[in-house]
């Protein structure tokens, strides 16, 4: 488009001075006003392709390896594995939270293994691994975000790049695990289902059970598996592809992370475990000055989603419910109990998980009885 542009400024002085001198073009020879007119439109063309060029995002690749996860936390003080730019495209790997041994007395075979998970699981790690047990795959550091900020997570794909997962037996009632066991799923990734029980077949939903960022540095070294302000282990089975996390900010950088790779669950995630697998996924991060947010907040494509965390689940309710009442007057422009009237009426609670610490609950309402939001 530069060149083009050039070869054309260059036709049209060559077209204007032919003109003046009564040169190979002839008469009826472009006026200056013309000429002037094409310059213009190329110069704003030009201009224009430029300013898409330098707003086309860029891709980023970031497979799982031992260098390029946080094995078991989020920490205000983890090596970045990548640095990108606001609006730029991450396309990252996660290993599930398994070993290699695990896998194979389940049944998988040698080769279907990942190479990158015996990788991971085979380095010594030392003192930097846990205190929680999730392969975190980052940091990404995002340039620009700071303490304060929001980030814009949007997942635009997920692929399932194995055909199994594995569900284990233990979380909110484990006396129901007689006898306890970890039973290996295969998935049907053409129909996108799989039996999970006899007679029982589920259609598949992948998402990324862990998405979060550091906590405040303060915190020091946070285990992955309690969710938080931070996000985190959320385990919230809307995030789908096509949806967006809205997380706040607490350290430069926001040094986010992913992780815990679902293919489907329940709501509850009642014994600890989903149809735990690898992904791949394809997310786009951009730092948003203009919102502020003390929790986090999902946007799918029908619906506006908050949530809320404690080792209460009484608290969790009550943390979710004041914020979708803070959405909703901030969103409508209502009163505090008009919002909470509108809750009662409008919004569902959902129990997102009860096996993490912090159990999490979310509450939906759907964008189609908001009409148009601020």
């Amino acid at each position: 488009m530069v060149a083009a542009a050039a070869a054309v400024r260059c036709a049209v002085d060559k077209r204007v001075k032919n003109s003046r001198s009564g040169g190979s073009f002839g008469a009826g020879a472009w006026s200056r006003t013309t000429a002037a007119a094409l310059l213009l439109a190329v110069s704003v063309t030009s201009a224009s392709w430029q300013v898409a060029a330098a707003q086309t995002p860029t891709v980023h690749q970031l497979p799982a390896t031992p260098t390029t996860v946080a094995y078991g936390y989020y920490w205000a003080e983890a090596k970045p594995a990548i640095r990108v730019k606001s609006g730029d495209i991450v396309e990252v790997e996660t290993m599930l939270t398994n070993s290699p041994v695990g896998l194979e007395r389940m049944g998988v075979k040698p080769e279907d293994v990942s190479q990158h998970l015996r990788d991971i699981v085979a380095q010594d790690t030392g003192s930097l691994k846990g205190p929680g047990g999730h392969i975190l795959t980052g940091p990404i550091y995002v340039e620009g975000a700071d303490s304060g900020d929001v980030l814009e997570v949007r997942v635009l794909s997920i692929g399932l790049p194995v055909a199994y997962g594995y569900n284990g037996c233990s979380g909110f009632l484990k006396e129901l695990c007689e006898p306890r066991a970890t039973r290996l799923i295969m998935m049907d990734r053409q129909k996108m289902t799989a039996e999970v029980a006899p007679g029982i077949v589920v259609p598949l939903r992948p998402f990324f059970g862990s998405i979060g960022v550091a906590p405040a540095a303060a915190l020091g070294r946070v285990s992955s598996n309690p969710p938080g302000p931070h996000a985190g282990n959320m385990d919230n089975k809307e995030l789908v592809a096509g949806t967006t996390l809205y997380v706040p900010v607490f350290v430069k950088g926001a040094l986010l992370e992913l992780g815990d790779g679902h293919a489907a669950q329940g709501d509850g995630e009642v014994d600890q475990t989903a149809i735990e697998t690898n992904l791949t996924g394809r997310i786009q991060v951009t730092v948003r000055k203009d919102l502020k947010l003390d929790w986090p907040r999902i946007e799918t494509t029908t619906h506006w989603i908050v949530m809320g965390m404690d080792k209460d689940l009484t608290v969790a309710t009550q943390v979710a419910v004041k914020q979708m009442v803070k959405f909703l007057m901030e969103a409508k422009g209502i009163t505090q109990t008009q919002a909470y009237q509108a809750a009662s009426m409008a919004a569902d609670l959902h129990i997102t998980q009860l096996v993490d610490g912090n159990v999490g609950v979310h509450m939906m309402i759907a964008k189609s009885v908001l009409g148009s939001t601020k």
